[in-house]
Formats: C-alpha cells, structure tokens, sequence
C-alpha cells in the first residue's frame, strides 16, 4: 500500500529539500540557499501532484515540462530530481558546482537528466518556456485529434522577481497571451526580496494588473496554502484559452534564522547558522545530505505512481495511432527528422547562375524546404518582407479558426522574445523553427542565441541586411561588427552565402546536417551569380570553404571572401591577374565550418607560406585566425554611412581597383 502523505511527512520531505541546499551550498562554499528553501512546498506539491514524468525516461515526448527560469535555484531542481529518482545520485547532489559533476552551478541542459533547459541569465527561462508552449500547442492541432494524440502536455515555469524585472520575460508574456497558449503555467515566487534588499527599492508594479493587461489568467496564493495552489493549478489547467501565472507567496531561506533577508539570496550559511537551522528544522545535524526513510519509501512510490501514469498515456496514444496512422506517421517524420536524401540537390535546383539578394534566395529555398519539410516554424520581428521568412502555403499562428495550424509567427517587433521562443520550440523537438531580422538586431538577440550554442539546439536565426552595403538606411542599421560577434559565439554555425546554390546548401544543412544553431547572414542588394572553377557541390558549403577562382600558375596571395564580397574577389583576382598578379579566390561561406577541418584541408586551400587577404563589408577581424598578424583583413575601420549601397562600396573601397590596389601594396608590388 502506497505511503500516505500526512502533515508530518510533507514538511519532512520539504525540509529534507532545504537540507540537501544547505549542505550542498554549505560544502561548494558558494550557492543559492533562499529561493529553494522558500519555493520547497509549492514546487514539490507542483511535482508530487500535478506534474506528468517518468523519472526512467527523462525524455518522454507526451511528458509536462518543468522550467526553473531562477535557475540559481539549482538546488531546488537537484533535490526533486534525485528524490523522484531520476539518474542524479547523492554524490552528485554532494559535488555541487565542482569540474565535470552533474549538477552545475545553474541547470544545464543535456548534462542533468531531467532537467528541460539551460537557465542562467534571468528572464530567458520565461522566453524559452513560452516558446516551449507554442510548441505543444502547433503539435497538437498539427497531429492530436480532439484530446488524444500528442501536444496535450502542459509547461510549468518558475520565475522569480528577477525574470519579471527582465524585459525578455514582457516581450514574451505579451506574445503569449495575445495568442492565448493556455497550456503555460508559470509560478511566480513572490519573495519580495533581491540581492540589494527589498524588491521595493526597484520593483514596485502591479503585477497582477500587469499580466490581466496581456491576456492572462491570474491568480494569487499563500505559498504554504497547499490546497490553495492545488486549486489555482487546477483551474489554470481549465482555463485553456489564455496562459496563467499563479503569484505564489513565498519566504526566501524558510527555516532559518536569515528568513526574509537579502543576505539569504546566496550562502554558505556558516557552522552557526547551519547548526541553527537544521536544530529549527528538524533536520540531523550527522550525516549530512540527510533523507530520511519514509521520505525514501513515500517518494519511491510516487516515482512509480508516475511510471504507471506514464504507461497509461502511452496506451492511449498506441489507440490514437491505430486510429490516426497518417497523422502518426507525420509526428513521427517530424520527429525523427525525415528528409529526402536528394534534398540539397532539389533546393539548389534553378538557383545556379541566377544574380539576386541571398535574402530572396534564402526565400525562395524556404518555399521548397517547406514543400518536403513540413515541420519548419518560422517568421520575423515585423520584417517578414524584408527578411522573406513568410512560408506562402501556410497561414499565420494566431489567426483563423484554427490559430496553431498555421507555419508563418508573427513576433513582433519583440527581438529578445522571439530568439527565445525559437529556442523553445527547438528544445520541444518536434518542429524546425527559423526567426529573422535584420542582422544589427541580432545583439538584441544575443543571450538567447548564446544559450542556443550551450544547449547545442536547432535554432536557425535569419539575419538578411548584412552589411554597410544596407545603404541609406544609415550607420544605425549598418551591422559592421556583428558577424564578428556571431562567430565569437563557439558552437553557432554562421552562414554568410554568396549566391543562390550557397544559399540553398546552408539550408540543407540546417535541415540535415546541423547538430546546433545556425544563424544566417544575408544580403539586401542584388549580387552576381557566383563564377565558378569547377561545378558546384553543397559538399564544398559543408566544408566550409571551397576555390572559386585558381590561377593557372602557384598563387602569389589567397583572397578570401564571403556573402557579396565573393563577387568582388573573383573581379579582382581577374584584374590583378591581367596585372602580373596570380590570385586564388576562397569562397568562405562558413568560416565557423571551415576553421573546423583539419590542418590539410585548410592548408590545401590557404597555404601558411601564401601571402592571404581577406575582405569583408564588416569589420572582418574573425579572418585574422586564417591570415595571421602579417596578412591583410581588408575591411571597415569603422561605422558606415548613409548613401547608396553602391555609393558606399566606392566611398569605402570595395571594388575590384581599390581592393586590387591595396593588395599589391599588401605584396609590396
């Protein structure tokens, strides 16, 4: 017979989780005690009665997601993880923080069994459980059929005042509720307590006022009320057409003598207060890392109790497939990645010596993916036109009265969300998800595209307007040290395609290849179609690198170039050949890919005793891994300027004359 949950055995089990803090934080010597101590009763009845998992199976698809958005309350996820038995031990719990353990200073996604998302910057676990919603809800109008089939999971976050004083967490509130994904659940931990002290020093809006005002279902409860937070999660399950926060009132360091302090935000204690604490709250002070047994043999059974739920569910989703094979066989394609395996030759095709933007190349390659990839999800932040991310056979999420079967998300002008809520979507697994902008914009975005590479999801960020040659638009939307930045970031694969086939071949890889994030640089200006040496091969993109242009005799220079700028290289090396010059054009579609290859593949290309130039619209410094100290990087010094594109490239000396000149001066000719 399963263990009752007296009076008693609750607050043993939540004190053993202010326990565990403790002691973890007490041996790291560093750590955040409060939050976990103050949130222990609501989050565990969250987890004991409402939340859908199976602790063997961390990835369950049908299961709810937990985002802990205070990821510095760690400790907090720790203790439920291994007290529900995931595979998180007590020596993990016991080497908090230390090189290579299991529990990292914050959550980290794909090194702790259970745990949903990297969170560590505050406000991105709200952006990215948003999008985490927006997922569940785009699969089951795409695949469930009435209340069976996949997507009717529900996703739980935990913010704390911190999130709420970020402006990502208003971007996406925003957004979710004017799409009303009531499938969000967040828990607001109402502390009332910062670092500095008091939230009232910072933070004196109402946020109940706020959140009615965007659409949400709001409710308030005492955070030691537990039948109050079982009713407030009960009706927000309900409630269905908007999503809810539940203000959860809440003690920061409950049980010790820094109760309702700032000093409680982070530890260690001390012996003292250690000693104090524990006395006060019932807890052993030997051995540390104390769980006691009927905490064991209760959570033992509630860990089991999930595993039959779990089977339940799945019996239920084996009759939805014998109803529904084709829809079953499409979450299954989207899931599993299923693509033609011609897929790069069929985006390429029409593209080969066709002059455009890369941005209208990038667009109209996003119609055919869509074609044979019907799990790609995307749009831009109000600039679906200039970006050309709308996906012309789907309609807008939203809108219609089937708001989520649509492809094409509108965002906003909402950056900072919708890097998020890409991300979300990616981490969800179901859909291919795509978000652009203009490129200077991408700093807007960057913390979330920085979680992306740590996360090592698939998120693709499309970033057209890539360059001064953006024109009259001026200095302000000019990205000059952008692409630098992007490529700074390890694990994001940047793309900066010359021509149509380059384009599609980066595509193809997002869809095929890519183990990561992907980010897009695109042009607004119509570029040549790209001249070639050999037939092109989507291979040569994956490399990275491949020779447009080789001179007949040994190079005296390698000129390497990407996006509009390959164009321009071929033209010089054509000029500075006519001039007694031999110069190896390197078209460099992904410097990320390229300085990936071995040592023989790069130096086959770029040989170290070869004088090598590198051009670039930008400031271009991401090059001098391959040009050394004593090689030219050839690009802006500076801000660009307000003037046609082409005006621009004169003014700035990006033509074949003043770029051949300045080489020649580079080799001393």
């Amino acid at each position: 017979m399963a263990t009752e949950l007296s009076p008693e055995l609750r607050r043993s089990i939540e004190n053993t989780i202010r326990g565990l803090t403790i002691d973890a934080v007490e041996r790291a010597g560093i750590g955040h005690l409060g939050a976990p101590m103050g949130l222990a009763r609501p989050v565990f009845q969250l987890w004991d009665r409402h939340l859908r998992f199976d602790p063997s199976d961390p990835d369950w698809a049908l299961r709810d997601r937990f985002v802990l958005s205070a990821g510095h309350a760690s400790m907090l996820l720790y203790s439920l993880l291994h007290l529900f038995e995931y595979e998180l031990s007590l020596d993990d719990i016991k080497a908090f923080r230390q090189l290579g353990s299991r529990t990292p200073g914050h959550p980290e996604f794909g090194e702790t069994a259970g745990v949903e998302i990297t969170t560590g910057p505050l406000g991105q676990g709200f952006g990215h459980a948003v999008g985490m919603a927006l997922a569940g809800r785009l699969a089951r109008e795409r695949f469930a059929t009435g209340s069976e089939g996949p997507g009717h999971h529900f996703v739980y976050a935990v913010a704390s005042d911190g999130d709420l004083m970020e402006g990502i967490s208003y971007e996406s509130a925003s957004l979710a509720g004017h799409l009303g994904l009531g499938n969000l659940i967040v828990l607001y931990d109402d502390n009332q307590v910062t670092i500095d002290g008091p939230t009232s020093l910072t933070f004196s809006e109402d946020v109940r006022a706020r959140f009615e005002a965007q659409g949400w279902h709001v409710q308030g409860v005492d955070g030691d009320d537990t039948a109050g937070l079982d009713a407030a999660l009960e009706s927000a399950r309900a409630e269905g057409g908007r999503p809810s926060i539940v203000i959860t009132r809440t003690t920061i360091g409950e049980g010790s003598g820094w109760a309702g302090l700032s000093k409680a935000h982070g530890g260690p204690f001390g012996a003292d207060e250690v000693r104090a604490t524990k006395e006060n709250l019932g807890i052993p002070l030997d051995p540390e890392f104390f769980v006691p047994d009927e905490a064991r043999t209760y959570l033992a059974g509630r860990a089991a109790a999930k595993r039959e739920a779990r089977a339940a569910d799945d019996t239920r989703l084996s009759a939805w497939r014998e109803a529904e094979p084709e829809r079953a066989k499409a979450w299954d394609a989207a899931r599993g990645r299923t693509l033609p395996a011609d897929l790069a030759v069929t985006l390429a095709d029409g593209l080969e010596g066709k002059a455009d933007a890369t941005r209208k190349h990038s667009g109209s390659v996003l119609q055919k993916l869509a074609e044979v990839a019907p799990i790609l999800v995307g749009g831009s932040a109000d600039l679906a036109g200039s970006n050309n991310t709308t996906l012309k056979g789907a309609s807008d999420v939203g809108q219609g009265e089937t708001p989520f079967a649509g492809g094409n998300v509108h965002y906003g002008i909402r950056e900072h969300a919708m890097a998020a809520i890409v991300n979300g979507i990616a981490l969800d697994g179901t859909f291919l998800p795509y978000a652009g902008t203009f490129m200077v914009f991408s700093d807007y975005m960057r913390p979330s595209i920085r979680l992306a590479a740590l996360m090592g999801i698939r998120s693709t960020y499309v970033f057209t307007h890539d360059s001064i040659f953006v024109g009259e638009d001026g200095p302000t939307h000019q990205p000059v040290e952008q692409l630098d930045a992007l490529r700074a970031i390890p694990g994001l694969t940047v793309f900066r395609p010359a021509d149509g086939p380059e384009t599609a071949a980066a595509w193809a890889y997002v869809a095929s290849q890519a183990e990561g994030p992907v980010a897009f640089a695109l042009s607004r200006q119509g570029v040549p179609a790209v001249e070639r040496a050999k037939p092109f091969a989507a291979e040569d993109v994956w490399r990275g690198a491949y020779v447009v242009r080789d001179p007949a005799s040994t190079p005296d220079v390698v000129v390497l170039a990407s996006g509009s700028e390959v164009p321009l290289a071929v033209d010089t090396g054509k000029k500075l050949e006519a001039e007694g010059v031999q110069a190896r054009v390197v078209s460099v579609p992904s410097l990320d890919l390229f300085t990936r290859q071995p040592d023989d593949v790069i130096d086959g290309m770029v040989p170290r005793d070869v004088p090598t130039v590198a051009v670039e619209a930008g400031l271009g410094e991401s090059y001098r891994r391959l040009v050394g100290r004593d090689g030219l990087v050839y690009g802006m010094k500076g801000f660009g300027a307000s003037a046609p594109w082409k005006h621009l490239a004169d003014h700035f000396g990006f033509t074949p004359d003043k770029l051949a000149a300045a080489i020649r001066s580079h080799l001393g000719r």
